[in-house]
């Protein structure tokens, strides 16, 4: 009996613990296929694309007292036919599991979920769409 006195009180402060460590993942763990280093084609051109979960940790305060919350994002970048590397933001899931994300000039990009390592989609430049792909 003296054993389960021992292990109760130890179980119950891992399982406490536990729920206080919940939270957003750590950039480690932070979920998508698009993660990594891509070779691609745009409108024919050899291109290289990017992303990385990188820590998302912020803190606030309102005078002395201040709040902090860890958690992690995707930053993406891409390089076209050898370019310097521009930004890729707000990504995000479309219903079908493809990507949606914007390019540092604002405009709307799409891959779709790859099949065989391999994803299609589209660019747009002056509201023309250009076809995107990309595998690795």
């Amino acid at each position: 009996m003296s054993g389960m006195r021992r292990t109760l009180p130890t179980a119950f402060c891992v399982l406490a613990f536990s729920f206080c460590g919940c939270g957003s993942a750590p950039a480690s763990q932070v979920a998508g296929w698009w993660g990594g280093a891509w070779s691609c084609k745009i409108d024919g051109r050899p291109a290289r694309m990017k992303w990385a979960a990188v820590d998302d940790s912020q803190t606030t305060c309102d005078g002395n007292i201040c709040s902090s919350t860890s958690g992690a994002r995707w930053s993406g970048s891409f390089s076209d036919n050898g370019s310097r590397w521009v930004k890729l933001t707000n990504p995000r899931s479309g219903t079908q599991g493809g990507l949606y994300f914007q390019h540092a000039d604002g405009n709307k990009w799409y891959l779709a979920k790859p099949v065989s390592n391999r994803a299609v989609g589209w660019t747009t430049w002056n509201r023309q769409r250009y076809p995107l792909s990309c595998w690795r």
